[in-house]
């Protein structure tokens, strides 16, 4: 994963080729929307709550599967 957008209610994640990975629901509040990013993760806080979310690649790179933290 290379980067994380907010645009409007949603927060957009990109692999370093600008695909588009996934696209998670961000909530519309004043506070709601994406929060920070690794290589390998997303933080999106909706309400009061912050949604991590994990990627796991293979050692190629590829993207195996995205699962959220709990």
């Amino acid at each position: 994963m290379a980067s994380a957008v907010r645009k409007g209610n949603f927060v957009y994640v990109y692999d370093e080729q600008g695909r588009q990975l996934t696209t998670i629901a961000a909530g519309g509040g004043s506070h709601d929307g994406l929060q920070g990013y690794t290589a390998t993760t997303v933080s999106v806080r909706k309400g009061s709550f912050i949604y991590i979310y994990i990627y796991i690649y293979d050692e190629r790179s590829h993207q195996k599967s995205a699962i959220p933290a709990r």
